[in-house]
């Protein structure tokens, strides 16, 4: 007896995580995104200045641990395993019990915390759209301006052939 995977099974083969079917799903793995590489610092100020007032508890304490990262030869190669990395996770409830989730790089407890505040928030109304889409046009400033710094270093090598070996 041979496994076949299920009727639109995703498997590694047809993937492409780059691109969800579900917009709702590309949404928040956006705005998931564009948090966990925000500055403790910057969460916290915004949610002190504009949910200060939210009701809230933890459905899972920030628990640190560890990952495995992956990656492929040439982006679409073969998976192999690069290393392990640490993380940080949290999961928050907040008083209408609208449930929120973050994984952060790093061991910043608090970082963690905030990024799940905004995540239910986002879920529930998307009262945070703004700030995210904010923090998200900044990201892609600093990116463009790092692949810029970096193009402007780029050595191309190549080779002269001479005719004489003929």
């Amino acid at each position: 007896m041979t496994a076949h995977p299920a009727p639109n099974a995703r498997t590694d083969q047809n993937r492409n995580a780059d691109t969800p079917t579900d917009p709702h799903i590309a949404a928040r793995q956006k705005w998931m995104s564009v948090l966990a590489r925000t500055s403790r610092a910057r969460l916290e100020t915004e949610w002190s200045e504009n949910h200060g007032n939210e009701s809230w508890t933890h459905l899972r304490e920030p628990q640190i641990g560890m990952v495995m990262v992956r990656g492929r030869a040439g982006g679409a190669g073969q998976r192999f395993n690069l290393g392990e990395m640490t993380v940080t996770r949290c999961a928050v409830t907040l008083s209408d019990g609208t449930v929120g989730h973050s994984y952060v790089k790093g061991r910043d407890r608090i970082q963690a915390q905030y990024a799940a505040l905004f995540d239910a928030v986002m879920l529930r109304d998307g009262s945070a759209s703004d700030f995210i889409d904010t923090l998200a046009a900044e990201q892609a400033a600093a990116k463009r301006d790092h692949a810029r710094k970096v193009a402007a270093t780029k050595v191309d090598f190549f080779t002269l052939v001479r005719g004489e070996d003929e």
